[in-house]
């Protein structure tokens, strides 16, 4: 199904659904950060997605990096909580999203690199190179917040 992520747009639709979703920053030995690249919107993302009925919100984290990337993480930190109702999702099925994303920093446990069906490519990243790379405000939003080193999550 295809996206359009409305950020700041006035002229976006009005909400009609949030799911609770989560991003994760995966990276290696290197400091490398790990993305994707995403089919539904053509736009390089983290991995991340949205919380199941019955799972926490770190195992959601935990699963989608496993589902995306074929890796195994654990959580280590949470980077910030992203609520801008000014953030909506829109989808061909007339789902309009409110964005509610929680970001977390992982640790590297394991697992083969491979991508699924949503995405087309996964690259290890410099976080110097992510400027040239096509990406979402708020996906640059996350990874700067990560960036700072700042020990208090982003609420926002």
């Amino acid at each position: 199904m295809a996206r359009i992520d409305h950020f700041n747009n006035p002229d976006a639709p009005k909400a009609n659904s949030v799911v609770p979703s989560t991003t994760a920053i995966v990276t290696d030995s290197e400091g490398r950060i790990l993305l994707v690249h995403r089919v539904d919107n053509g736009l390089w993302a983290l991995p991340g997605g949205g919380m199941e009925l019955g799972e926490s919100i770190e195992d959601c984290a935990v699963r989608e990096v496993k589902e995306e990337t074929g890796l195994e993480v654990e959580i280590t930190a949470l980077v910030g909580i992203y609520t801008n109702p000014n953030h909506v999702i829109e989808y061909t099925d007339g789902e309009v999203r409110q964005q509610f994303s929680l970001c977390y920093t992982t640790r590297l446990l394991g697992g083969t690199l491979a991508h699924d069906d949503e995405s087309t490519d996964l690259q290890w990243v410099q976080p110097d190179d992510i400027a040239a790379l096509n990406m979402h405000p708020s996906m640059r939003l996350r990874i700067d917040h990560y960036l700072t080193g700042n020990p208090a999550p982003y609420l926002g």
